[in-house]
């Protein structure tokens, strides 16, 4: 994947055998994280940590060069959702640690395990307002797990050790550490803890069996339950558990934006996504289930709708590694605290004890599948599909139809992003990358570009807006520069659809600020890049150029002409309950 050209990081040194050498603090930070497996990092130099970039030119770490600071957290937060590993990201001080902080912020609301490490001014010059000077620590306290600001280079080993066991224990999280310039000059004799140790932070893995034992009761009594599930299970990666205890009761399964890949698409038990823009049948699955089972969901606004009508018939259980979530926004009748994996384990296994419960269970739940099965038939999900017009969801279902089982797909967010996750038939675990919490337009081709440097061999497709294309368009020449393969797919209708959609609902029409009037020619763009653009504007051509752009060794920028007024359907209004969706007239 790489060219000779491409990098300047092919040969390091090995400092493991050498601890009694005096090594630099941007030696120290580079050795430290070579330690704990770090096998790439994504960034941008300047001259805050023009020293960690000239030691990084000897190190055996990669380094994959942005075009922009947020892409460089964008694309580390792609490569950590589809590894499960923790992304590293170095950026300089100033505005290069305060471009980070759209990405931090992302990652922080979806739980994504990241190490952030940004350059300084000197010690003696912090609080000067010194050339690029910014308190990246203060800035980023309300969006990080957790920061260092390194003020003494025998602390730095310690707090790199610890860096990484916040961000990837617990409710993993992004952690910043700030790295002045005259600690990465100074030296001394480098030592790397083996252990952590940190008395006000220690995370729950195991659930209260007794706690445990009372859900799989309740589980086993309910006629009509429901599991809901969130991003949290596939970065428990308890995916597996999840199958395996959907198909042990028979229990209907919906799941979050987050959590689209977490249970397979076309399982007869799945009900898709549900919330404002969810299901027919998943919202009202929810709003008639009698048990509502959380598993790594925090009852986001989006999901629940009027808090007051959300699964107001049903019991509710809540699985969940952090604490805080628990009681947050809905009141639980029983929470389990712990790492899902873990608990969903102590679960199948209690469970496991019981089978002819099981048995009956499963009987006296046949009637609710039964019902479920006929909200299905009555509102499918579906969309006025049209020969002269190119419908976006008809680009979806291509894309999912011709893509490779365990084909990556990122998102920007808006329109297309909805309709990926209503349309697109997702397969395995951690191959839907969107921005969940934050809604970060921008953030789909950089997280594609971290997802296929993780997976070079991997089919990877980064589905888009017209509008959010542009946020981070640069990051086609990290493509091209690293010959990643990634395939684009603008939706363009040459608006800003998911508002243009609000304002024809709710207000008269009046389409302020939202048609992008210029018109811009992405395939142009693509090639001034060195990529390949292809458009379309005709049905009957989608899927040749999905075709074709799948045979390109290379990446790819297709461009779709769509429907310029069509609208995510269903919906749910803003102050009303879930089951009182717009649906398709």
């Amino acid at each position: 994947m790489f060219g000779s050209e491409s990098l300047c990081v092919l040969q390091g040194r090995d400092f493991s055998e050498e601890t009694s050498l005096k090594l630099t603090g941007s030696q120290i930070l580079l050795e430290s994280l070579r330690l704990e497996g770090v096998e790439t990092v994504f960034g941008y130099p300047g001259g805050a940590v023009i020293n960690i970039y000239d030691d990084l030119y000897d190190s055996p770490i990669k380094h994959i060069l942005a075009r922009h600071e947020q892409a460089a957290v964008h694309a580390a937060d792609g490569y950590a959702r589809t590894t499960g590993e923790v992304g590293v990201v170095i950026a300089t001080s100033g505005p290069g640690a305060t471009n980070t902080v759209t990405g931090i912020a992302t990652a922080y609301m979806d739980s994504i395990p990241m190490v952030i490490i940004t350059g300084q001014v000197p010690t003696a010059l912090i609080g000067n307002d010194a050339f690029q000077e910014a308190d990246i620590c203060g800035i980023t306290r309300p969006c990080t797990k957790h920061n260092f600001l390194v003020q003494d280079l025998r602390d730095l080993p310690r707090m790199i050790k610890e860096a990484f066991f916040i961000a990837r224990t617990g409710r993993p999280g992004p952690v910043l550490i700030d790295l002045p310039k005259d600690i990465q000059v100074a030296s001394m004799k480098f030592s790397y803890p083996d252990t952590v140790k940190m008395r006000g932070y220690k995370p729950t893995v195991d659930g209260d069996e007794r706690q445990i034992g009372k859900a799989a009761q309740m589980m086993l009594k309910a006629k009509r339950p429901v599991l809901y599930v969130g991003g949290g299970a596939s970065l428990a990666n308890a995916d597996p558990e999840l199958l395996k205890l959907a198909e042990l009761l028979q229990v209907p399964v919906t799941t979050t934006l987050m959590a689209m890949a977490a249970f397979p698409g076309e399982h007869p038990l799945s009900l898709g996504m549900l919330g404002m823009h969810g299901t027919y049948f998943a919202n009202m699955a929810v709003t008639e289930c009698d048990l509502l089972v959380a598993i790594g969901a925090r009852f986001d606004d989006r999901v629940t709708g009027r808090i007051d009508a959300f699964a107001k018939k049903a019991k509710i259980i809540q699985f969940d590694i952090d604490p805080s979530s628990i009681h947050k926004i809905v009141r639980v009748d029983l929470p389990v605290v712990g790492d899902l994996k873990s608990v969903l384990t102590s679960l199948l296994r209690q469970l496991d004890e019981k089978p002819q419960d099981i048995s009956v269970q499963i009987e006296q739940t046949s009637a609710w599948r039964k019902e479920i099965s006929g909200w299905k038939a009555k509102h499918p999900m579906g969309y006025q599909a049209s020969k002269s017009v190119i419908k976006p969801q008809y680009v979806i279902e291509k894309l999912s139809e011709l893509s490779n089982q365990d084909a990556i797909i990122t998102t920007e967010v808006g329109q297309h992003q909805m309709w990926a996750a209503q349309f697109f038939k997702f397969r395995q675990a951690r191959t839907f990358l969107t921005s969940g919490g934050l809604g970060t337009m921008g953030y789909g081709l950089p997280a594609a570009l971290g997802a296929q440097v993780a997976f070079p061999e991997r089919q990877v497709i980064d589905i888009s807006g017209d509008g959010s294309f542009q946020m981070n368009s640069q990051e086609l020449a990290t493509l091209v520069q690293y010959r990643l393969p990634v395939k684009i797919a603008i939706l363009n209708n040459n608006f800003l659809g998911m508002v243009r959609q609000w304002q024809q609902l709710f207000f008269d029409k009046r389409y302020s600020q939202t048609c992008m009037e210029l018109p811009i020619d992405f395939v142009k763009l693509a090639e001034a890049y060195g990529a390949t653009g292809l458009r379309t504007d005709k049905v009957d051509d989608v899927e040749n150029v999905i075709k074709k752009a799948f045979e390109i060794d290379g990446p790819v920028l297709m461009e779709f002409k769509v429907s310029r007024e069509e609208n995510v359907i269903p919906m749910v209004p803003a102050g009303k309950g879930i089951h009182e969706m717009v649906l398709a007239s």
